[in-house]
């Protein structure tokens, strides 16, 4: 009978083992704060990998447009010489879009001092070996480099040594495994939704402003996806009129619930803020949502808007004004390269009706419509 009760014991402690090791692994990635979850990699890293790209290559353009159209010395005369390239105060900015990226990444991961710092390198290695599709390689590697920076962090007596060396090992390694290929998808991806829009203009116009219109109400990052992609020309104005549809609209039909606060919050602020409405009641995107399936193919086939600047513009609408400042830019670096003879008044007129007028007048009579059938009602979308 002693004998069967020791048995008894033994067989517990043995199955009692196994939940002590699941429970181990999650207790260690729970104290690591590692998070393996579309959330946190699809929407946390993806937006702040956006917002590094802003602080960096989006304002350096800004910064150089600004000193060469106004003439400002101190900005378009070059700071600093490195390896025989010149770059002024906006360039250097744009020089340093692979780390503000990776940094920005591993703030969203909320990694430790010593693995954050490290992702620099990371950024700068993907980012450069990643080409013109290197924001996309930076998204991967600076991801991967980050957990295993933080599952190493603290870990050991010489953390100072050991957490640098394994983030920066791995994000480099990372990057030369890769980031080319991963850089040359993202270009094959991007070049194929631009061919296909040139090839039909209507139809893609359609599909760029919806599908981009809508990344950037929902949470995540549309800039960010713009950017992975390189998306520029026809179809990076097709995004800009996609992404103005839903923030100008957006502000427009909830006017009588927000008022001005509301008007200029959504309007070049973010439609994002009408996400917690639109899981209560779907429909009240619909207004948004149509007036950018109908000023998509207006953009492409009649105004021929191209979106040249910085591809992150692409995906920011009337945010800040940023698209329609990449659209400008985009001018100015088209007519410095002669593919542009000068800026037309069409050009100033499909501007401001693509991203401004039309978005607005077509949400109202949607939602007009859309209200009448009793599908959306007053309060719908009154912002907390």
């Amino acid at each position: 009978m002693e004998e069967k009760k020791e048995v008894k014991k033994e067989e517990t402690k043995e199955a009692a083992k196994q939940p002590e090791k699941k429970s181990g692994i999650a207790a260690f990635l729970k104290k690591k704060d590692i998070e393996i979850s579309l959330k946190r990699y699809g929407i946390d890293a993806l937006g702040a990998m956006a917002q590094g790209l802003f602080c960096s290559l989006l304002i350096g353009t800004i910064i150089n447009t600004i000193g060469n159209q106004f003439h400002i010395g101190f900005l378009t005369t070059p700071v600093a010489t490195i390896n025989n390239t010149e770059y002024t105060v906006g360039g250097l900015a744009s020089a340093m879009s692979g780390p503000a990226m990776a940094v920005a990444i591993g703030y969203a991961l909320k990694c430790p001092p010593l693995v954050l710092f490290s992702l620099i390198t990371a950024g700068f290695a993907s980012n450069a070996l990643g080409g013109a599709g290197g924001p996309l390689a930076v998204l991967f590697v600076a991801i991967i480099a980050a957990e295993i920076g933080k599952a190493v962090s603290k870990e050991t007596k010489v953390d100072i040594l050991v957490t640098p060396l394994v983030t920066i090992s791995v994000g480099v390694l990372l990057s030369a495994l890769i980031a080319k290929p991963l850089g040359e998808l993202a270009m094959m991806l991007g070049n194929a939704i631009m061919w296909a829009t040139n090839q039909q203009p209507f139809v893609m116009g359609i599909i760029v402003s919806v599908l981009v219109g809508m990344a950037l109400t929902l949470p995540i990052s549309s800039a960010a996806i713009c950017a992975a992609f390189a998306l520029t020309g026809l179809a990076g104005g097709a995004a800009v009129a996609g992404c103005s549809a839903q923030m100008i609209g957006f502000a427009v039909i909830s006017f009588k619930e927000n008022k001005w606060g509301g008007l200029i919050s959504q309007g070049i602020g973010t439609s994002m803020l009408q996400m917690g409405n639109i899981v209560k009641n779907p429909r009240i995107w619909i207004a948004p949502t149509l007036a950018s399936a109908v000023t998509g193919p207006i953009a492409t086939c009649l105004f021929k808007l191209e979106m040249n600047g910085a591809p992150v513009s692409s995906g920011m609408g009337t945010c800040g004004l940023v698209g329609q400042i990449g659209v400008y830019t985009g001018w100015i670096s088209d007519i410095a390269a002669g593919t542009k003879a000068g800026i037309t008044p069409m050009d100033w007129t499909g501007l401001v009706l693509i991203s401004l007028v039309l978005p607005a007048v077509l949400s109202l009579a949607f939602h007009a419509v859309v209200k009448k059938l009793g599908w959306v009602k007053d309060g719908d979308m009154k912002l907390s």
